[in-house]
């Protein structure tokens, strides 16, 4: 059982990181390239800035402003973010992410990939499915319904990773220094025996 001092020692180091990650936002935010990590959870490459929704809340894009000009980010990266909101959620995050980026700078995004052909990753991903922070996915999107969400907000889709509506898995070579994606073909250690256990629908959404 956790004592008072358990609980506020765990305060502490949640603040203390929000903070690095508030100068770390801060400091990055003025050199170039700007390239930030939405929701990142810790895990961010170098090179990249991490935030996570108590700074930049995708719905709050208001609030990005005390940190980032008007067009000014050249690269945002999203891994498994979007199934967490609902889709009318996700246009105006899209929408938030077009705001800030510099004109041909781009949003790299994946989330589960809903035409998945294994029905054990379905069930793992899935909106209540069994798999850890499923009980917060709002939709399970494939690549039909999701790059409309980055369409509606004026942003070229191209897809990276999906598979379609026959369970055919389609790839577009992509460069893991633009926005390294752990869960994909790839990176994925599930995969490492060459099958495709878990992947992502990937894609990219750039600012013309």
């Amino acid at each position: 059982m956790a004592t008072i001092a358990d609980t506020i020692n765990s305060a502490d180091a949640r603040i203390g990181r929000h903070e690095r990650q508030r100068q770390r936002l801060i400091h990055g935010a003025k050199q170039r390239p700007c390239r930030i990590v939405i929701g990142a959870s810790g895990h961010f490459d170098p090179g990249w800035i991490p935030t996570d929704v108590h700074l930049l809340d995708l719905l709050h894009p208001e609030k990005w402003t005390e940190y980032l000009g008007e067009a000014s980010v050249d690269a945002f990266l999203a891994e498994h973010v979007w199934e967490h909101l609902s889709p009318e959620d996700g246009v105006i995050a899209a929408r938030t992410c077009h705001r800030f980026l510099r004109p041909g700078g781009y949003l790299r995004v994946a989330v589960p990939d809903g035409f998945h052909p294994d029905p054990a990753y379905i069930d793992w991903v899935k909106p209540n499915g069994v798999g850890p922070g499923c009980d917060d996915h709002r939709v399970l999107y494939n690549h039909q319904t999701f790059a409309p969400i980055f369409e509606a907000a004026g942003l070229e889709v191209h897809l990276l990773e999906h598979f379609d509506s026959a369970g055919q898995f389609h790839f577009s070579k992509w460069n893991p220094a633009d926005g390294r994606i752990e869960r994909s073909s790839r990176f994925d250690e599930r995969n490492s025996d060459g099958s495709l256990k878990y992947t992502s629908l990937m894609l990219d959404a750039v600012k013309r």
